[in-house]
């Protein structure tokens, strides 16, 4: 395995960060995490609605429920994934380079506000 160079370390980090957000936060990944956690919402004494997550269940899905509560535990397998696609898919490289693109723009958002 050759090593590394700068970009691609830069570009694998971005695409994991993106695809670790999309996992953990994003409101359009609730399907996927519907059957591990319940998310509801409890309104606090200032009368603002707070969202809470649960983990259902025990075993092999609690497991996964709590991975998917913690984005440094979902991380690493993401980056995982995102680097055996890496070294051994490589027709999968413009799907990286899209997540990639896509957790720039994230962060530049997120700096902007």
């Amino acid at each position: 395995m050759a090593g590394l160079m700068w970009m691609e370390l830069a570009l694998l980090s971005l695409a994991s960060f993106r695809i670790t957000r999309l996992l953990v936060y994003d409101t359009i990944m609730e399907w996927f995490r519907a059957p591990f956690l319940e998310e509801f919402q409890q309104e606090n004494e200032e009368g603002v609605k707070e969202t809470y997550v649960k983990v259902k269940g025990a075993g092999i899905r609690a497991f996964f429920g709590e991975m998917l509560t913690c984005h440094w535990c979902t991380g690493f397998w993401v980056t995982l994934g995102v680097l055996l696609v890496y070294f051994y898919v490589p027709i999968l490289e413009p799907v990286l380079l899209l997540f990639a693109v896509s957790g720039a723009a994230a962060l530049l958002f997120h700096f902007d506000k």
